[in-house]
């Protein structure tokens, strides 16, 4: 009896750690196979309108974060709700907005799917259905409405359906709309249209261009059009550059885009920023990841949410994968249908349209030891981040991104003997590559000395001795 009370006790106290929500966390080896780690992100709270105070949200849309306050397209209410972050982590509900009064009449939203918080204290929102984009003050009151512009490159057909929007630091509007498929449409800091910026590529199946032009005239015009894809969101980033998803799940579905709607994303990993590197067909769920959202970090680290399978992948600013989490479902820290992420410091928000939900997540012990070793290498104290990276090596021996970082870090030190040993260790051959090259030239520098010795010993040494004998021989003879 003694021990069934105590076996009873022990479950009870060991009950909390066990119970501690979790989510599967994993990376992809040098070998492209999934390897499970820690888990660096935990959901923290799973929000929902009526816990907030504010009735059930309905296929919400929009989500955007600035400072403690984060906003929440509720479109299928018509209303953007505004919320506050205490400092002991509460949510208070602070405005409901569901209109504007434009010259004294009542206007209200109309499925609105996001707003922006300008540096000014302004607010932008796409109020979709209505077709415009409406600019509001401080106190959110009208100023001027953006509709659909007079050019030639809208069709008289189309209608002006804003989605998304950002306004950088010149007070450019970037607007992603619904059928356009020539980029971002950007607007002036006036609301006058300026044109297009950054549209996708075009991708071609060879197989289909060939037979294309081998059709006649007829057969060409029911054939389908080799067009770009839309772009699926849009975000700005702390030194203004566009970070723009698309969701056909091609080739780069996420991007950084300068002023010049280049795209200067750096890709240095394994393999490229595409999600899941290998997928199947688990649960019913078929295809290639499709990237709906991204918000990016101040360490230049981002993370982008897929549609396709619920999942948040996590790059650092070299594009190497440092983790992923999430998955389609009804538990903690999975969603139904994925709709947009933003992110208050480190501390991520994403936004379930179907479930009607906002999920929190926060950083793991692992997770922040990760965080602070980049922030450290970025901020060029390599020693530090080195120790750091050893830290979260003892917490996962398998994680590839320690050895490289302990080895990136290295590499600036001039360590570059030590670098190679790490670099090899996980087969970083780019990285092997440069320490290789600086550690030759080092070598040569530090032993050209006795390089240039030997080549002395060889070239003269050989001819003095044959003299000396020879001299020798001589002076015996004589």
């Amino acid at each position: 009896m003694k021990k069934l009370t105590f076996a009873i006790l022990l479950i009870f106290v060991l009950a909390p750690v066990f119970a501690e929500p979790t989510n599967y966390t994993y990376n992809y080896d040098f070998w492209l196979e999934q390897v499970a780690s820690p888990d660096a992100y935990r959901v923290s709270e799973y929000l929902l309108g009526g816990i907030l105070g504010v009735g059930d949200f309905r296929d919400p849309q929009g989500l955007f974060i600035r400072e403690n306050r984060i906003y929440i397209c509720d479109s299928g209410n018509n209303r953007i709700l505004l919320f506050e972050v205490q400092e002991n982590g509460e949510h208070i509900f602070i405005k409901s907005v569901s209109s504007v009064v434009i010259d004294g009449e009542v206007s209200n939203l109309n499925y609105p799917m996001d707003i922006y918080e300008n540096r000014d204290g302004s607010f932008y929102i796409a109020d979709t259905n209505n077709n415009r984009i409406l600019k509001l003050d401080n106190n959110w009151n009208y100023i001027a409405a953006i509709y659909k512009p007079e050019d030639e490159s809208i069709g008289e057909y189309t209608d002006f359906l804003p989605i998304k929007l950002v306004v950088d630091f010149a007070n450019r509007i970037f607007v992603q709309a619904r059928n356009i498929n020539k980029g971002l449409m950007e607007f002036d800091s006036r609301g006058e249209f300026s044109g297009y910026i950054g549209a996708n590529k075009v991708h071609v199946n060879i197989i289909d261009y060939i037979w294309k032009m081998l059709s006649t005239q007829a057969q060409k015009e029911r054939m389908d059009l080799f067009i770009p894809t839309e772009y699926s969101n849009v975000s700005l980033d702390n030194d203004g550059f566009l970070y723009v998803t698309n969701a056909t799940g091609q080739t780069d579905p996420v991007r950084r885009l300068n002023a010049m709607g280049q795209d200067i994303l750096i890709r240095n990993g394994y393999e490229e920023p595409v999600g899941d590197l290998v997928v199947g067909n688990a649960g019913g769920i078929i295809g290639r990841t499709r990237f709906v959202d991204v918000a990016s970090f101040a360490n230049d680290s981002y993370a982008c949410f897929d549609r396709t399978r619920g999942r948040i992948f996590m790059y650092d600013f070299q594009g190497n994968l440092l983790y992923a989490f999430g998955g389609i479902g009804n538990r903690e820290g999975c969603f139904l249908l994925p709709v947009a992420l933003a992110n208050m410091g480190y501390s991520l928000y994403a936004l379930d349209s179907r479930a009607a939900s906002l999920t929190r997540f926060d950083l793991t012990g692992y997770g922040q030891k990760i965080n602070d070793a980049l922030d450290e290498y970025r901020a060029g104290r390599y020693e530090s981040s080195a120790e750091l990276w050893e830290d979260v090596l003892k917490m996962n021996g398998n994680y590839d991104l320690a050895y490289i970082g302990i080895g990136r870090a290295a590499l600036r030190q001039g360590e570059y003997k030590k670098s190679m040993k790490y670099y090899k260790l996980k087969h970083y051959r780019e990285g092997y590559g440069k320490a290789y090259q600086l550690y030759r030239k080092q070598w040569m520098e530090e032993n050209l000395w006795k390089i240039l010795l030997i080549l002395g010993i060889i070239l003269f040494v050989p001819p003095v001795v044959r003299f000396s004998i020879k001299l020798v021989k001589e002076i015996k003879e004589a």
